[in-house]
């Protein structure tokens, strides 16, 4: 008879038990969380969607130039040079294969900034260009894309502002403390990201206006 309340007491014991061990994993969770432990993993995830919005905005700018493109080709006389150089520098941005560690390959990273500077730059030589054709300056077609292409590239800017400032966070959590104990310990195959060069005329929009 005294079987059952044996064992009644042996499972209110264990539940008694339980929750004493509970209690204090709960507070051992509380305490790391507050120390950051989430912190590295949050700030890479954070980056990665920054580097998000850069491609998107890249993309964007790239769906623009062939109709660009092929207005500036009805041109008269228009100097095929400057149009064969943009046309070149979309096409190698396109084919620049981005590998999935890209974000932590220096060399990856470089070529694409690279490709993407030389894109701008081809792109600045033809608005140039653009300004001694005034049957251009004056075709609709070509100011609706110019307006396009003037708020793209102030979306561009942005966007690699941003990256560049989670990037920051992020890289700075992985050499301070606690991250650097987090990243010692339960991160350790994470990495610094690459950051785009931060010089004072890559700050600048470039102008398209006209």
């Amino acid at each position: 008879m005294g079987q059952p309340d044996t064992v009644c007491l042996d499972s209110i014991s264990v539940g008694r038990l339980f929750r004493r061990s509970l209690l204090p994993m709960m507070l051992l969770a509380v305490l790391l969380t507050g120390c950051g432990i989430n912190t590295i993993p949050t700030l890479e995830e954070q980056a990665k969607a920054a580097w998000s919005q850069v491609q998107n905005q890249y993309q964007r700018r790239a769906d623009l130039i062939p109709n660009l493109v092929e207005t500036v080709k009805g041109a008269a006389a228009f100097e095929k040079e400057t149009l064969q150089a943009v046309v070149e520098a979309r096409a190698k941005v396109a084919q620049t294969q981005l590998p999935p560690e890209m974000l932590t390959n220096p060399e990856a990273f470089k070529a694409f900034e690279q490709n993407q500077a030389a894109l701008t730059s081809a792109l600045s030589r033809l608005l140039v260009v653009v300004e001694r054709y005034p049957d251009l300056k004056a075709n609709q077609n070509f100011l609706a894309l110019q307006s396009q292409l003037e708020g793209t590239e102030n979306r561009i800017a942005v966007a690699r502002r941003d990256y560049i400032e989670a990037v920051r966070k992020y890289n700075t959590e992985l050499k301070t403390f606690p991250g650097r104990l987090w990243a010692m310990t339960l991160y350790a195959g994470y990495e610094p990201m690459q950051t785009f060069a931060a010089a004072e005329d890559a700050q600048k929009t470039p102008s398209v206006k006209f």
